[in-house]
């Protein structure tokens, strides 16, 4: 990879998707999950140049990783491969609040990354680091790998964005809150959802949550909220921008598919309202068919939406 620049590299756990569909009976269809790594995939094919940092199991899953992000052009070579630990799995059922989460993750191949096995050049190689609170709350380990990228990216000039995604299954709140608190102070731009923030801040006021955001240190948040759009707040101008009326079926992935997208505009020259207003549109698109990755938009499908909304 020598002299190649990526426009996004992510950073954490993928897993192996296994979501529930609505039919007759109870029957999972496999796909692809894991938030960072969705997020890689849809600047991808929303037609940024990315890449990937984590750690497989040495199994038929990690294969089936790496050939899927060698068929959606994420590069694959900050990826290491631990034969002593698995890939990760998840289920995705759905019932009426929504979809609901079960995990196998425990002792993965990514939740034992530390900071000696970060690919620093492929870090330093990037114009944006992608990281979670997921990416964090796998292992101490994992959490430490975070920091140091954040660390070598900065230093390197990267931009860091960095989504919230709080799962209490993973760690206890109130050590969440600190070491997400932790990271906004790093952030170029941050990704809360509104639910995440309700919880991270103890409040529902919209305006107090990104007063809490700006106050912990990112210069620039944008409040994702579901199918009620987005809130971008750059500390002196706030502007929501509405949801899009789709015919939606699955949400697992719309929140990644935003920060993938919100950053491949960034990146490309885009204000931070004109970026989240594609961004929300490539989410919503996100959320009609099964799975974190399969809907996932093109750039051409997310034009298409945004001007059937103008002409409407």
């Amino acid at each position: 990879m020598s002299g190649e620049r990526f426009d996004l590299v992510g950073l954490g756990e993928p897993m192996i998707e296994l979501n529930q569909t609505r039919g007759a009976g109870v029957e999972y269809v496999q796909g692809f999950g894991g938030d960072t790594s969705n997020c890689a995939i849809a600047a991808a094919r929303l037609g940024a140049r990315t890449a990937y940092v984590t750690r497989l199991g040495n199994d038929a899953f990690g294969r089936n990783f790496l050939d899927l992000w060698r068929r959606e052009g994420v590069d694959a070579t900050g990826v290491g491969i631990d034969a002593d630990a698995p890939t990760g799995i998840y289920f995705v059922a759905h019932g009426a609040k929504g979809h609901e989460f079960s995990y196998l993750r425990a002792g993965s191949a990514a939740s034992r990354m530390r900071p000696a096995d970060l690919p620093l050049a492929v870090i330093r190689a990037a114009k944006v680091l992608h990281l979670s609170g997921i990416s964090q709350a796998i292992s101490a380990s994992a959490c430490d790998a975070c920091f140091a990228a954040i660390e070598a990216a900065r230093t390197a000039g990267v931009k860091i964005s960095y989504d919230t995604n709080l799962r209490l299954k993973l760690w206890p709140l109130p050590r969440a809150r600190a070491i997400i608190r932790a990271s906004l102070a790093f952030a170029d731009w941050a990704l809360p959802s509104l639910d995440d923030a309700k919880l991270l801040f103890d409040c529902e006021d919209t305006d107090a949550i990104l007063d809490a955001c700006h106050a912990a240190g990112a210069p620039l948040v944008v409040l994702r909220c579901g199918a009620d759009g987005c809130v971008v707040s750059d500390g002196r101008r706030r502007e929501r921008i509405a949801g899009h009326r789709v015919k939606a079926i699955d949400a697992t992935g719309a929140g990644d598919c935003f920060d993938g997208a919100f950053a491949v505009r960034l990146v490309a020259g885009d204000d931070p309202v004109a970026a989240a207003r594609y961004a929300n549109a490539a989410a919503a698109l996100a959320t009609t068919g099964y799975g974190a990755v399969a809907p996932l938009p093109r750039h051409a499908d997310v034009i298409a939406l945004l001007e059937e909304k103008v002409a409407t």
